[in-house]
């Protein structure tokens, strides 16, 4: 977030490297005296970036975990743990020494204004897919959805009845007008930090409840073993285990925040232990969710594994546990809609007006790009039924690019000489690995999309 336009004089990128740059960036002489910011906290920073990670991808890591056995998967989101530690300290150690304080403006000063450009359509592109997913999670949790011919009841029509105020065209526009609507418009992200505590204290409670009804349930014998490791019946089945990268590549891209969370912080020093306490946090707790969530639901657990708590859990007030469950993740899902958000807007605004003044200081284009955002994921989310296809999509394109190939292109290009020989063979076995294996997930989709349409 905070990405900047590649045509900033070199007075300008003097001033911003003075200055602690908000979310929203205001040039530097007329900031002065409209407000004082006096540096984000250690604990608020880490806050902001895990909601940041803890967004919709903890909903279908439990499906990833069921297509490729619990200890490879669970091995794997480690494993993209530490991927995504080494691609965001590459691009942190290159920002310092270079005092840049965008991954926009980064990738402008190593490729020129094509990298910038590049890198500003990849964040549109994921973040316009999250954000849709979050959307669908939130029409299914609220209003129902049907899968595999089966409806799941949503909260709102298990508690009154099927109704058209409760329909998910008429939930969705409500949750966007009167709960999205009003939070984005915070200009510093250390604003948030207050909703980001309370979004990933909601996504522990996921964890802790469906943590607590599957061990009750595994004592009482009432769950089925879950298998080790993936069932593999042919080429095809060992293709399809690889539609799973792009969901664990997608939960862990949180790189276009770590700027600005980097740029509000007194001291930039700071910046590499709170991304470690982050990705730790939120790889506990997506270990634990796919773990205990497939415990839970074996072979049926879904893709939105939120949809699975509409049925009887086999445990004294059941019900009550499913509306805990998904009321207090649909909550944690708004409360991360407005940072996945504010980094779309930016990033759009900077693609279509380039050369114009910064869109915090033009109230009528926010306004029309905020509008025009929040109808376009509305309508989508309202015409995608998966939110697996969204998360194939974004997953094996624009996330991979993101998190992964661009910063491993930065350190290979190596523009400020910092580089060792352990960063670029690491680099180059990022790209090889990311490459490789969401080319085969593409693949693999394409092949079940064509058999679905063959089966119909």
């Amino acid at each position: 977030m905070g990405i900047e336009n590649g045509s900033l004089s070199d007075n300008r990128h003097a001033e911003i490297r003075d200055e602690n740059t908000p979310l929203l960036p205001i040039k530097a002489e007329e900031e002065d005296g409209v407000h004082e910011f006096n540096g984000a906290s250690f604990s608020g920073a880490v806050f902001n970036l895990s909601t940041t990670i803890v967004g919709a991808g903890i909903m279908a890591l439990p499906a990833s975990i069921k297509m490729l056995g619990i200890i490879p998967g669970i091995l794997m989101i480690i494993f993209v743990a530490l991927l995504t530690e080494a691609s965001i300290d590459m691009l942190v150690r290159c920002s310092h020494q270079g005092k840049i304080t965008s991954y926009g403006w980064l990738m402008g000063e190593t490729f020129g204004p094509w990298g910038r450009i590049a890198l500003q359509a990849s964040v549109v592109i994921n973040n316009i897919g999250m954000m849709i997913v979050y959307m669908i999670i939130i029409g299914d949790v609220l209003s129902g959805t049907s899968t595999t011919g089966v409806h799941h009841r949503g909260i709102f029509e298990g508690w009154f009845g099927p109704h058209l105020w409760n329909s998910r065209p008429i939930v969705l526009l409500a949750t966007t007008l009167f709960v999205f609507v009003p939070l984005v418009s915070f200009k510093h992200l250390d604003s948030l930090r207050y909703t980001s505590a309370l979004s990933v204290a909601l996504a522990v409670v996921f964890v802790v409840v469906t943590a607590g009804i599957a061990i009750v349930r595994l004592i009482e014998g009432t769950v089925e073993i879950p298998k080790l490791f993936p069932q593999i019946d042919g080429i095809n089945s060992i293709w399809e285990l690889f539609t799973a990268v792009p969901v664990l590549v997608t939960a862990y891209i949180c790189h276009y925040n770590v700027h600005s969370i980097d740029n509000e912080l007194e001291d930039r020093t700071q910046t590499k232990p709170i991304v470690q306490t982050s990705l730790a946090l939120c790889s506990s707790v997506y270990i634990a969710t796919s773990f205990f969530a497939y415990l839970l639901f074996g072979e049926g657990t879904l893709a939105d594994v939120l949809a699975n708590f509409d049925s009887n859990l086999k445990i004294p007030f059941s019900s009550v546990f499913n509306d805990i469950v998904r009321v207090s993740y649909v909550v944690h899902i708004m409360l991360v809609f407005p940072i996945v958000f504010f980094a779309l807007r930016l990033n759009l605004d900077g693609l279509l007006f380039p050369t114009s003044r910064h869109i915090s200081r033009d109230n009528r284009r926010f306004t029309i790009i905020t509008a025009s955002l929040l109808a376009v994921i509305y309508l989508a989310a309202i015409f995608i039924p998966s939110i697996w296809d969204a998360f194939q999509f974004t997953g094996a394109t624009a996330a991979v690019l993101i998190g992964f190939i661009f910063p491993s292109m930065i350190i290979l290009r190596d523009p400020y000489g910092i580089a060792t020989k352990r960063d670029k063979i690491l680099a180059v076995t990022m790209i090889v690995l990311a490459v490789l294996s969401n080319s085969v997930a593409l693949y693999s989709d394409a092949l079940n999309i064509f058999h679905r349409k063959e089966e119909a």
